[in-house]
């Protein structure tokens, strides 16, 4: 990886997470949905889970590839 200079998410398919104050987050490499709740969604990767907790928490925005997750977000935990 080093070597050919790929990003470390590319090559692992590692999740990738962006976050905009506690308000967004964008999230990559994501392999599917496992729960969806106001307070709660959680999202498999490749090697892990990622749970978002906080309030009135949506999607509102994904592909197969990216989704877009907005509202309260008081924490990101990764399982």
């Amino acid at each position: 990886m080093d070597s050919l200079k790929l990003p470390k998410d590319v090559c692992l398919g590692a999740l990738r997470v962006t976050l905009t104050g506690s308000t967004e987050a964008w999230i990559e490499n994501y392999k599917g949905i496992l729960e969806y709740t106001e307070h709660m969604i959680i999202l498999q990767g490749k090697t892990c889970q990622a749970c978002f907790e906080g309030s009135r928490l949506s999607i509102d925005y994904y592909t197969n590839e990216d989704m877009k997750i907005s509202g309260c977000i008081n924490c990101v935990r990764y399982l």
